[in-house]
């Protein structure tokens, strides 16, 4: 367990569905252009690892995910910050860069 009861990857399954997964355009074309495979991050962010987010963000995911409220992690990426956003109903994970949203 990590600091602060957050787990980590290395000890969690899956703590929620992804549903559908999508990407911006410009997400998209960011990662196919530095041959980058997003599972990795989408598995941190389905194991409750929100990657760089402010203590209370992390905490209200940790309260979002027995709620079935939206879920946010936020990553460096090949160089750049991604988002993934989980919706409450768990229908769509989406992958954005955050001036999208």
């Amino acid at each position: 367990m990590q600091e602060n009861n957050i787990p980590s990857t290395t000890e969690y399954s899956p703590r929620f569905t992804l549903g559908k997964i999508i990407a911006t355009r410009a997400v998209f074309e960011h990662l196919e252009g530095a041959n980058i495979d997003a599972s990795k991050y989408l598995k941190r962010h389905a194991c409750g690892d929100w990657g760089d987010i402010p203590f209370e963000d992390k905490t209200e995911n940790e309260f979002a995910v027995t709620r079935r409220l939206r879920l946010l992690s936020s990553y460096s990426v090949g160089g750049k910050r991604i988002w993934v956003i989980t919706e409450a109903d768990r229908s769509v994970t989406t992958l954005l860069f955050p001036h999208e949203y």
